[in-house]
């Protein structure tokens, strides 16, 4: 722009001395006065060429041509963003404090780009710092305002080659919060040397362990371990934090209307899809950023830049070239970026996307409060999807997110995004069950015992898959000497075998309560049932199916309502289940007595089964329900004040109520010209097996299986078998 005010002049210049009474040098004039005239008539021109001008010393107070200039581009600046030409003269202006400190901190916060932000303003910008001349107000906001556009600058080659001069201003307290947070978005392994990790140590001494201080000194020891001796903590709260609301919004909302120009400017390629501009916003930076690179393309170093990628065999063919981009969260949006992430397991990439994630989740989302509109909403969920999706890719989930959940569950109320949220609890890692106890079941378990029947069977669900990524973890990682487990790839946090199993019983003792006063509350609702019929569908096969030595059974609150439900589905779900139970503890038992070093399954264990086991078959089978030695007992006047007949019958293969109209269709078949029912006729001789046999081929399996191996009932039985059912002994 100021390129064109100079060519405006020199023609005007060219044009008079020409000036000879030719035609053609009357009409040079005339071209370069129309021209002078339709530069004049630019206001936003004319503005920042007024600007440009000013002169240290200038008056500011009743200056009412340098008042109506600023006015003009601050109008410009939040309607349309700033030229990257006319950041670097308005940055120059206020850092120089050629107007005065008031127009200083007034031009910064009008400062918005429009695309991108010359490297060379920032550097000039640095040095105004070490001038000295600026107040601290400004230099904090002229930092604010860096970091705030740190993803616009054009490249951060020369930023990074004048880190010693930006780290020289750790020791200033004011400035320190800032200056370590621009220090970790540009440290690279070659800036971490001795002395620097000195200083921050004598910083910190003297101001204690700040989270900022102790954030940038983790960046350090992952790329130096030997220079910071002391332990960082593996989970620390953010470290740096978020100012910025105001000018980001304003920064976004201009972004957003000339996203087309900025794509171009960046010659970026995405992979996520762009939502179109909201007008009513309130979460304004739940988006994945584009890859770009963190190098100019003129760079001397040898890198191949993550954008460029085609194709995995490209991935493979450059990893060790690969340079990571400017900014972390841009990994999220680029399947090939995620490969890269888990093939060079660099945890210092890793220590910078979950920074950007829990600064993403944490400020934008959790302290920024929606305004509950369709667009907030779909913005939220599309963010959420993604990291979601990310970390099924990995395979493990951001520590950022962790942190985010947990600070969440103590506000949610339980129907904001649940799908999504439930979701990405389910993929919280193994912690010890202390933790887990306070961090996510307690909080859960109030929104559980408040919400409805759907939010109930959502939280099984969760939580039953919650199980199996920690059951499916501990069958593939898990070491074979068993005695200590990594819990994470990208960290140095360890289990024993028995934490984890402490873990295990933890969640499933917690949901055996959820679930057994859950279907008291619900009335045995059908769908809560069967997810709870679900979750122990995987506790039952834990020994067998994942290798973990150890079995749990359902409390009575969940085995009795299934045992007497209404549908035919949820008792046959149950037999599958018992059956799977008796075949892990049969494994279990006779491994147990062949191996001297192994584990050993609770006598309570066996007694709590083979309880169920009289109970069931003494129901279903012998019809016996509710007598003395049958596991579930009732005082026989209560029984007798039923007034039910024959009221130890009421509940077997043929009375049940899950299997009645069952009964009905076989004694239709057999008798159909009986005009009264007697359903006690099945039972007698081989009409018994007949109708077992009916009742198995209608796909009853779970069942089939369960009769077999605990009556030995089978196809080819000649008469009814009575028994209690075959015991697993205990040791």
């Amino acid at each position: 722009m100021m390129a064109n005010i100079s060519d405006l002049s020199r023609v005007a210049l060219d044009s008079s001395r020409d000036s000879s009474g030719s035609g053609s040098s009357s009409r040079s004039l005339r071209v370069a006065e129309s021209m002078k005239k339709k530069g004049e008539t630019n206001p936003f021109r004319s503005a920042l060429s007024s600007l440009s001008q000013v002169r240290e010393g200038t008056t500011v107070k009743g200056n009412d041509e340098l008042e109506r200039n600023l006015v003009v581009v601050e109008t410009i600046a939040f309607g349309q963003g700033l030229p990257p030409e006319a950041v670097s003269l308005l940055l120059d202006l206020a850092l120089s404090l050629r107007a005065g400190s008031g127009t200083c901190s007034r031009v910064l916060k009008f400062l918005i780009p429009a695309s991108v932000v010359p490297q060379e303003a920032i550097v000039r910008g640095v040095s105004w710092l070490c001038v000295g001349k600026m107040p601290v107000n400004a230099q904090v906001l002229f930092l604010r305002w860096v970091l705030t556009v740190f993803d616009l600058i054009d490249c951060k080659d020369h930023l990074r080659a004048i880190y010693g001069f930006i780290f020289s201003f750790v020791t200033e307290e004011n400035l320190c919060p800032f200056i370590c947070h621009l220090l970790y978005l540009l440290t690279m392994r070659e800036h971490v040397q001795p002395y620097r990790v000195r200083k921050l140590l004598d910083v910190q001494a003297k101001m204690g362990r700040q989270p900022y201080l102790m954030q940038l000194l983790a960046l350090y020891k992952v790329f130096r371990p030997e220079l910071v001796s002391f332990s960082v903590p593996t989970r620390m709260r953010t470290g740096f934090k978020n100012h910025n609301s105001t000018w980001k919004a304003a920064l976004t909302a201009v972004q957003r209307k000339n996203r087309a120009e900025v794509m171009a400017d960046h010659s970026l390629t995405v992979e996520v899809k762009e939502k179109p501009t909201s007008r009513k916003r309130k979460l304004h930076h739940l988006d994945v950023p584009a890859l770009s690179s963190a190098f100019d393309t003129n760079s001397e170093r040898k890198v191949f830049r993550l954008q460029e990628l085609q194709s995995f065999t490209e991935l493979i063919q450059n990893i060790h070239n690969i340079e990571l981009p400017a900014q972390m969260g841009s990994l999220l949006g680029s399947s090939l970026a995620l490969h890269y992430l888990d093939c060079v397991q660099d945890e210092s990439a890793f220590l910078r996307l979950n920074f950007w994630l829990g600064h993403s989740l944490q400020e934008e989302f959790l302290l920024c409060p929606a305004d509950g509109s369709l667009s907030s909403l779909a913005e939220a969920s599309q963010f959420l999807s993604i990291i979601l999706s990310s970390q099924q890719f990995l395979q493990e989930s951001f520590f950022s997110t962790e942190s985010f959940l947990y600070k969440f569950l103590t506000v949610w109320d339980g129907s904001l995004l649940r799908t999504h949220f439930l979701d990405l609890l389910s993929h919280v890692p193994l912690m010890p069950s202390h933790y887990i106890k306070v961090l996510v079941f307690e909080p859960l378990m109030q929104l559980y015992f408040t919400s409805a029947v759907f939010f109930k069977c959502s939280v099984m669900e969760c939580l039953n898959n919650m199980l199996v990524k920690w059951l499916t973890w501990h069958s593939v990682n898990a070491l074979e000497d068993g005695l200590d487990i990594s819990l994470n790839s990208n960290g140095t946090v360890t289990m024993t075998l028995s934490g984890f199993m402490d873990t295990i019983i933890e969640l499933v003792r917690f949901v055996g309560r959820l679930a057994a006063e859950g279907l008291r509350l619900e009335n045995c609702h059908v769908l809560l049932l069967s997810q709870t019929l679900t979750f122990y569908e995987t506790v039952c096969d834990m020994f067998v199916k994942y290798g973990l030595p150890l079995v749990i059974m359902p409390p009575a609150g969940v085995f009795y309502p299934a045992l007497l439900a209404t549908d035919s589905l949820t008792v046959d779900r149950l037999g599958y289940i018992m059956y799977r139970y008796r075949e892990n503890l049969t494994l279990a038992k006779k491994q147990e007595q062949q191996s001297e070093q192994t584990f050993h399954i609770s006598r309570n264990t066996y007694q709590e089964f083979n309880q169920h086991l009289v109970a069931m078959v003494s129901c279903l089978w012998n019809s016996k329900s509710f007598l003395p030695g049958t596991g579930f007992e009732i005082d026989e006047c209560l029984l007798t004040q039923t007034k039910v007949p024959e009221y130890g019958s009421r509940f077997d293969l043929v009375h049940h109520p899950a299997f009645f109209k069952y009964a009905i269709e076989f004694h239709q078949k057999f008798w159909p010209r009986r005009k009264r029912v007697d359903l006690a006729s099945i039972k007698v001789g081989k009409y018994w097996n007949w109708y077992v046999e009916f009742l198995f081929s209608q796909g009853f399996d779970g069942l089939n299986d369960f009769i077999q191996v605990n009556t030995g009932h089978s196809s080819s039985s000649g008469s009814s078998s009575q028994g209690n059912g075959h015991h697993v002994n205990q040791r």
